[in-house]
C-alpha cells in the first residue's frame, strides 16, 4: 500500500487527497498548519467561492512558462471541475460564466471536500507546521514539529505568501528550495496598489467606471476595464486588481511602475473633445474647475487636474480647441506613479514561485526528486479574478493527486 503525504489542506491539497485516496492500496494524510483544512477558501469569492469560469484558457493566467498551463488545463478543465464538484453532492450555477455553488457559502464547498476526504480515509493532521522534508531510498521523512511522519510519496500544496492569517506563510518556498527547486520572484497579485502623493485622495471612497492601464517603463503591460475604487492611499477594485500583478513586478525590479486612467473609456478622445464642445453651448461663463460637473462624480471632479497652462478661474467659452483638447486628455490620461503594493496580507494570490521548468506537466511530478509532487498556488502561476485561480488548484491537485496515488 502507498503511503501519500501530502503538506497543506488548502484547495489544491484537499483536491489532491481526495483523488489520490480514490485509487487502490493508498493511504493518505494531510499536514495542515492552520487549525483547520481549507481555511483559506472560506474567504474566496467574498464568501461564495468562485468555483472556476466557463471561458478558461491560458489567456487568463501569467507565468513565465505559459505552455505549461495550457497543458495542465488540457487536462483539468472547466467541465472537469464542474463534474468533480456535482460528484461530491454540489449543485452549481452560473453568473455570466463565472461558476458559483447554488448556495453560495464557500463554507459547504470546504466541508463537502473534507467530508468527503474523511469518509474515503484521509487522516487529516492539524497545528503541524512542516519544517523539514528528507527524501531517501524508502520514500520521504516529513519534520512536523514534535512529530515525524512517513511517506512513499509527498505532495507538496503548502501555498504561496497572499493571506498569512489564512494559511500562506510561503514557508513551502523554503521546502521546495531545500529539494532543489527554485524560484521565479515571489509577489503580490490581485491586490490594491498605493499610489505616490496620490492626487485622488480628496475623492477617495469614489467608484467609477475605468480603463486601468499598467505601464513599465513607459511601455503598457497590460490594461482592464471595469470599477475603479477610489482610496486615500490609492487605487482598488477589479481592474486594478487584474492589472497589479505587473506593477509589482515592476516595483520588485526597480523599474518605473506607472498607472494611467482613463475616466471616460466608452468615448474616444475626439469623440469627447466633440461632445465638450457642444455641451459648452450656453455654458460659456461657467469657470473651467465646474465644466465637469454632470460627467464625473463632483469629488472626482475637483481632483482632476487642468493643464498646467488654463487657470481654474478662466470661462469655458474663452477656451481655444486645443486647449479643451488638452482638457480631454487630463480625463482620459491620468498618469499615477505606484511606489508599492497593499502587501502580501492583503493580496488574494502571488505571482512567481516555483519554476514551471522543474515540473512535469502531465503529473506535477518534480523533474529532481522523484515520488515528489508540487501544486497549487505554490507554482508559478496566477489567474486573474474569475474563478481561476482556484481553478489552477483543482487542476493541478487532482493532476498530483492522480500520478502520485497511480502504482
Amino acid at each position: 500500500m502507498k503511503k501519500i503525504g501530502i503538506i497543506g489542506g488548502g484547495a489544491s491539497g484537499l483536491a489532491a487527497a481526495v483523488t489520490a485516496a480514490r485509487q487502490k492500496d493508498t493511504e493518505v494524510f494531510i499536514l495542515e498548519h492552520k487549525e483547520q483544512a481549507g481555511k483559506k477558501l472560506l474567504s474566496t469569492g467574498n464568501g461564495r467561492c468562485n468555483l472556476t469560469n466557463e471561458r478558461m484558457d491560458g489567456s487568463f493566467f501569467r507565468s513565465c512558462e505559459p505552455d505549461c498551463i495550457e497543458a495542465v488545463l488540457k487536462q483539468f478543465g472547466y467541465e472537469d471541475t464542474v463534474h468533480f464538484f456535482e460528484g461530491l453532492g454540489l449543485m452549481l450555477r452560473s453568473r455570466n460564466g463565472y461558476i458559483y455553488p447554488r448556495c453560495e457559502q464557500a463554507s459547504v464547498v470546504r466541508e463537502l471536500l473534507v467530508r468527503e476526504a474523511k469518509r474515503l480515509g484521509v487522516r487529516i493532521y492539524t497545528d503541524v507546521h512542516v519544517t523539514e522534508i528528507l527524501p531517501g531510498r524508502k520514500g520521504f521523512k516529513i519534520s512536523g514539529g514534535r512529530e515525524t511522519f512517513y511517506a512513499d510519496r509527498v505532495i507538496l500544496s503548502c501555498g504561496g505568501r497572499a493571506a498569512k492569517v489564512l494559511g500562506s506563510d510561503g514557508s513551502g518556498y523554503a521546502l521546495a528550495k531545500s529539494l532543489g527547486h527554485s524560484l521565479v520572484p515571489v509577489v503580490p497579485a490581485l491586490v490594491q496598489l498605493k499610489v505616490k502623493d496620490n492626487p485622488l485622495k480628496a475623492a477617495a471612497g469614489v467608484r467609477t467606471e475605468a480603463l486601468v492601464s499598467a505601464y513599465v517603463d513607459g511601455k503598457c503591460a497590460a490594461s482592464d476595464t471595469g470599477e475603479l475604487q477610489i482610496t486615500d492611499y490609492g487605487i482598488s477594485g477589479i481592474p486594478v486588481f487584474q492589472v497589479s500583478r505587473y506593477m509589482a513586478m515592476a516595483l520588485y525590479q526597480k523599474k518605473k511602475a506607472e498607472i494611467v486612467l482613463d475616466f471616460l473609456p466608452s468615448m474616444a478622445e475626439e469623440e469627447f473633445l466633440e461632445y465638450l464642445m457642444k455641451r459648452r453651448s450656453g455654458r460659456e461663463d461657467m469657470k473651467t474647475s465646474e465644466f465637469l460637473a454632470g460627467i464625473f462624480n463632483n469629488k472626482l471632479t475637483s481632483c482632476l487636474p487642468l493643464p498646467a497652462e488654463i487657470s481654474v478661474k478662466r470661462r469655458v467659452g474663452e477656451l481655444e480647441r486645443e486647449e479643451q483638447r488638452r482638457f480631454v486628455r487630463q480625463c482620459k490620461h491620468m498618469v499615477l506613479p505606484i511606489q508599492d503594493t497593499n502587501g502580501f496580507d492583503n493580496a488574494q494570490v502571488c505571482a512567481g514561485g516555483v519554476s514551471l521548468r522543474e515540473i512535469d506537466r502531465n503529473t506535477m511530478e518534480s523533474c529532481y526528486v522523484e515520488g515528489l509532487y508540487l501544486a497549487g498556488e505554490l507554482l508559478d502561476a496566477d489567474g486573474m479574478c474569475g474563478g481561476y485561480n482556484l481553478q489552477w488548484a483543482w487542476a493541478t491537485g487532482v493532476l498530483a493527486g492522480r500520478a502520485a496515488g497511480r502504482q
